[in-house]
Order: structure tokens, then C-alpha cells, then sequence
């Protein structure tokens, strides 16, 4: 079950349906399964808070993720801080929605097993990003086209 919830933010307009079509069929190219995600999303406030008293880090991020899973069965909190979401995607120059999905499959892959840590893990897991965005971009054509 993947569940989207809110702290001190409005819930972003989101195909949630399309969304976890998507992050199944993800999860399943890792030959993984979806247990139980929620996606909290949160402001700057929150999710400093969150990186302090968790993680020892004294900085704002755009995504922490909370890994529950179980053999291949993926399953997590992941908060995604809506404010960093909106600067990035200026810094980067391209559309809220664009970066809003990047990182909500992002936490995906990391519970896929994907690792971002050196430079060429970085590089590989924006390929694999790019990658899912695309078969994002598929699903919902499919669906317009139904």
C-alpha cells in the first residue's frame, strides 16, 4: 500500500493512481514488491528537524527515507521536503512536477537498492532516474490515449 500524507504543507496535485503504477513497476524491474510506503510530505522546517534528531545532520534536504523492507518486499517513510523540491527544480530548470516525481522514484530506488554515495553511483542513479521518468511519461500517454 503507498499512502501520501502532509505536515504543514498542502498535499501537491499528484496522478496517485498513475504514481503507484509506476513505483510497482519500478520496484518489480529490481525484482522487489511494495509493502507499506508512505510519502510524508513536509516544509524546510520539518525536515531539518527530522535530519537532527535522526540522522545527526544539521541541514535541509529534499528527501530522507526511512527503510522498513524486508527481503523484497520494499517498504518505508519517506519525507520529501516540499520547499527544497521547488529549489531545486528552479536550480535545475525544470518543472516543479518534473522534480517532484524525480525525487519521489528516487527514494524508490534507493529502497531498490540503488546507491548515490561516490560520483559514479551518482551519475548511475541519475540514468536510472532519467530512466523511470521516461516510463513515467509512457504511462501516462497510455493512459490519455485509453
Amino acid at each position: 500500500m503507498i499512502t501520501y500524507q502532509t505536515i504543514d504543507v498542502k498535499q501537491p496535485k499528484l496522478k496517485k493512481r498513475l504514481i503507484n503504477k509506476w513505483i510497482k513497476l519500478i520496484a518489480n524491474q529490481y525484482n522487489k514488491k511494495v509493502g507499506s510506503i508512505a510519502y510524508i510530505f513536509c516544509d524546510n522546517n520539518k525536515i531539518l528537524q527530522i535530519n537532527n534528531q535522526y540522522l545527526t545532520h544539521n541541514y535541509i534536504t529534499d528527501i530522507i527515507t526511512f527503510d522498513y523492507s524486508e527481503n523484497k518486499h520494499i517498504s518505508a517513510d519517506i519525507f520529501i521536503c516540499l520547499n527544497e523540491v521547488e529549489e531545486n527544480a528552479k536550480q535545475l530548470n525544470v518543472t516543479y512536477q518534473e522534480e517532484l516525481l524525480r525525487v519521489i522514484i528516487h527514494g524508490i530506488l534507493h529502497l531498490c537498492g540503488q546507491q548515490d554515495k561516490t560520483t559514479q553511483q551518482f551519475n548511475q542513479m541519475k540514468e536510472k532516474e532519467n530512466t523511470a521518468l521516461l516510463q513515467y511519461t509512457q504511462l501516462l500517454q497510455n493512459e490519455e490515449n485509453k
